[in-house]
């Protein structure tokens, strides 16, 4: 099946960011970003801004009659995920391939329990630098969706699907032979350099220079890995380095999405990072201090909006 028409549900900084890359490469009604009628409204009203120029998208809302998506991304919020699937269900067909772009390791299952895992690929969104304010985004590096099978027992026509289409509307990407590692490495750095950047109120820069916030980020990682050795991922020191590359190479004025969360007082996903480590952590008898103390600082910040 050769990929020809896309659906995106969440018009966040990933919804944004891909969507408008993938305009620009694609015929205008194929690609199709389901909303709401009164966010459509908005969205035609406002306009959506990437890097400063409108973004020129075809809206349709959930309850349109199309053909199914060949491709079919979710890019949304945790806590939107339900709300998601219900408004992607006119999106799926038989034949659609599904990425999700949440964060943390379990979106997959959620979503494949809705529509069936055999549509499931594995994916993480990594590299990017975006900050959305309002319905603008601004971004110097645009990242890469890294998508494969779950591990390296499997493999995938669909992955080759998604590759050809990437390959032909030039978005950046990588084919990862074992994602659910993958997934896993992501998580371990949302744990430490989105909390750590929400509870300290510092943008990319403050973590790439070394200090208490460094060390701070540092250690909710370790914890992460000792944590993922339990749930017989291994994560090594290897994996903090791989992403400490990344890190180290962003825009210092860029901010992680849970500081732009807690800027615009909305509640994070903390429970996606440390409370997922701590939720675990009590599962295998380990006490995880870093994450205890950035999971009780972020539910306090909360408490307050």
């Amino acid at each position: 099946m050769e990929i020809t028409t896309v659906s995106i549900v969440g018009l966040g900084a990933l919804g944004v960011l891909f969507g408008d890359h993938l305009s620009k490469h694609m015929p205008w009604e194929t690609l199709r970003i389901v909303a709401d009628s009164d966010r459509i409204k908005k969205y035609r009203r406002d306009g959506v801004f990437c890097n400063s120029k409108p973004c020129d998208f075809n809206y349709i809302t959930p309850d349109e009659i199309v053909l199914p998506a060949d491709l079919l991304i979710i890019a949304v919020k945790y806590s939107d995920l339900p709300a998601a699937i219900e408004a992607s269900r006119n999106q799926v067909g038989s034949e659609t391939v599904i990425l999700s772009l949440l964060n943390g390791i379990s979106s997959e299952e959620i979503i494949g329990e809705a529509f069936g895992m055999d549509k499931m690929l594995y994916s993480v969104a990594q590299g990017m630098d975006a900050v959305k304010v309002g319905n603008r985004l601004t971004y110097e590096n645009m990242g890469k969706i890294c998508f494969g099978a779950a591990s390296t027992d499997e493999s995938s026509e669909k992955v080759e699907e998604v590759k050809r289409f990437f390959e032909k509307t030039n978005l950046p990407h990588e084919v990862v032979s074992d994602m659910q590692k993958r997934l896993w490495s992501k998580f371990m750095l949302n744990v430490g350099v989105n909390q750590v950047s929400a509870v300290f109120g510092c943008d990319y820069g403050g973590l790439q220079k070394e200090g208490s916030t460094r060390s701070t980020m540092l250690a909710a990682m370790e914890e992460a890995m000792i944590l993922s050795e339990k749930e017989n991922v291994n994560l090594t020191q290897a994996d903090i380095e791989y992403w400490l590359r990344i890190l180290d190479g962003l825009n210092p004025q860029g901010k992680p999405s849970m500081l732009q969360d807690i800027e615009a007082k909305r509640h994070s996903e903390v429970e996606l990072f440390s409370g997922t480590i701590l939720a675990l952590g009590k599962k295998h008898g380990l006490t995880f201090p870093i994450n205890q103390m950035l999971y009780g600082k972020l539910k306090a910040m909360e408490s307050t909006f």
